[in-house]
């Protein structure tokens, strides 16, 4: 195994170890959010700075490789790929945060009794189950290089954005039945959004992993194109 190699494997190992983060972030978030518990709230916000920690990490490993190893074809585009791939999954752990954010802010004055209907009609709870799949079905299309895996996600991303379109209707018709309670509805309508963006991630992560193994991009593609 050459220098190169040897890199490539610890990089991907690295990134194996930031996806087991950003999913555990992401599972406690959408916990907390869902028993509205403001100490695992706490611990999700404080665990985000080793996220950050561990973007950072891969970041300068993937420089490291390109400027000690020149890396071309199939290399460089794992390399850059991984880079991508990196931004993505650090944007997924904001996500997680922000929603634990909204925990610590549901549990003060103006939010001490928090309408659990409205959680329970805005489908956030699913949304949150689906975004998690998600993440952990592109993971498998990158541990095991496999791009036909990356293309099934497209139509799951689809069926998530469906969701927040019907989660968007049924918040618009609480803050109109609900008026006192606007500002619940709004908040609502924020996480919805967070978790439809969860989805935009991983769409993003399955385009890297097709241009890595088949030098494909897939940019500004038709959904038709992109299922293959």
């Amino acid at each position: 195994m050459t220098q190169l190699e040897t890199e490539t494997q610890k990089l991907k190992k690295e990134v194996h170890a930031m996806w087991g983060l950003v999913l555990g972030q992401l599972e406690r978030s959408l916990q907390a959010l869902h028993t509205l518990d403001k100490p695992l709230a706490k611990e999700v916000i404080k665990f985000d700075k080793r996220i950050n920690i561990k973007d950072l990490s891969i970041e300068r490993h993937c420089e490291s490789i390109i400027a000690l190893y020149t890396p071309v074809a199939i290399d460089l585009r794992f390399v850059l790929a991984v880079l991508k791939i990196n931004t993505s999954l650090e944007r997924v752990g904001d996500a997680a945060k922000a929603m634990a954010q909204f925990v610590r802010r549901a549990m003060v004055d103006e939010y001490e009794v928090f309408d659990q209907h409205l959680l329970a009609i805005s489908g956030l709870q699913e949304m949150g189950q689906h975004a998690t799949s998600l993440l952990a079905l592109v993971q498998e299309a990158f541990e095991q290089e496999d791009s036909s895996v990356a293309r099934r996600l497209f139509l799951e991303v689809k069926l998530l954005s469906d969701k927040n379109v019907k989660a968007h209707a049924a918040i618009a018709d609480y803050i109109r039945d609900h008026p006192a309670r606007v500002q619940q509805g709004l908040q609502m309508l924020l996480l919805v959004r967070k978790l439809d963006r969860i989805g935009d991630e991983a769409k993003n992560i399955a385009e890297e992993i097709i241009f890595y193994v088949e030098a494909q991009v897939l940019r500004h593609q038709s959904g038709k194109q992109r299922r293959g």
